[in-house]
């Protein structure tokens, strides 16, 4: 590797490598929201999920808590904001969990580890001056 080769490595490495866990964490959410939508009727006619299935849509407060945050370049995290989100995906002394967020992010596991996979041989590409 050429003179300063290996600083040009790190940083196209820490690019592309944080636009890739950008990415993974889009999809985990994308995947969470369609899990949840999927098949669900609003209002009166909403049926809720059996238990260990994600949560049915009802009125669309969790789905649109969730969210893929950025708090850091190589760090992301998907959250939901809504207040029955942590009931929802552990359950209750009450109610069977209906998780929704780990089933994502086991489901977009193999597309997370291709996605950095792929910007780490385009760093190494840049790098070798192709």
């Amino acid at each position: 590797m050429a003179r300063g080769g290996l600083k040009r490595l790190i940083a196209s490495l820490e690019e592309e490598v944080a636009a890739a866990v950008r990415q993974g964490a889009d999809l985990i959410a994308d995947h969470a929201v369609g899990s949840i939508m999927e098949g669900s009727v609003t209002g009166k006619r909403h049926v809720a999920s059996a238990p260990g299935e994600a949560p049915n849509n009802n009125w669309g407060d969790l789905v649109r808590g969730i969210e893929a945050q950025h708090p850091e370049p190589l760090r992301s995290v998907v959250i939901s904001q809504s207040q029955a989100a942590a009931s929802l995906e552990h359950g209750t002394s009450r109610m069977a969990a209906r998780p929704y967020l780990g089933p994502a992010g086991v489901a977009e596991t193999p597309n997370i580890v291709k996605l950095v996979q792929d910007a780490v041989a385009r760093s190494a590409r840049k790098a070798n001056g192709g």
